[in-house]
């Protein structure tokens, strides 16, 4: 069967290392006209993201490690924005410009393929905030279980807005566990 990286997307956990863009954009000024900042990449297809200030202001970091170490190549060296919480596409690698703006810029890759078609048909722009989310990583891959037994089941949650206090499980048959009941057999 595939992995979780294939079945689910490119998931990771990395430890950061850089500068606060807040303490940046501190030491250049910022007037008030500014409620946007566009990040541009130096990546051949330059792609960049427009960020509102207030989060720009928050926990955004201009990273230049990653893991204890430098950014490798791969990983937008020698720097990369770190966005926590939001899209990865939003924390542009081989970081190359900032602007600050009065607006979002609405940037081809804004326009044409960093949004969210709706029931309704029209598109939704700037839903960076990745929810709540899950995985099973054990088993994965649509892997099956042998059958009934006891079965140990590993997986991942997370959320873009805070902590994740209950996880559930179900089953295709439809009967859900909480995590208080998933101490015996499935």
């Amino acid at each position: 069967g595939d992995s979780v990286q294939l079945v689910h997307g490119r998931t990771s956990c990395s430890e950061w290392t850089g500068v606060p863009l807040k303490a940046l954009l501190d030491q250049v000024g910022v007037k008030s006209s500014a409620t946007w900042i566009v990040a541009e990449g130096s990546d051949s297809s330059r792609l960049n993201r427009s960020i509102p200030m207030s989060k720009a202001l928050d926990d955004v970091l201009v990273a230049y490690g990653q893991n204890g170490e430098a950014l490798r190549p791969s990983q937008g060296y020698p720097l990369r924005l770190f966005v926590p919480g939001w899209e990865g596409n939003v924390s542009i690698k081989w970081l190359g410009r900032l602007q600050l703006t009065s607006g979002p810029y609405m940037t081809r890759d804004e326009a044409a393929f960093y949004t969210d078609l709706m029931p309704s048909g029209k598109a939704r722009r700037f839903t960076f905030i990745m929810e709540a989310k899950s995985v099973m990583t054990r088993p994965s891959g649509g892997r099956r279980l042998d059958g009934p037994g006891f079965y140990e089941i590993s997986g991942l949650a997370w959320s873009g807005q805070g902590r994740i206090t209950r996880v559930e499980v179900s089953t295709d048959e439809g009967r859900t566990w909480s995590d208080a009941e998933l101490q015996g057999p499935v």
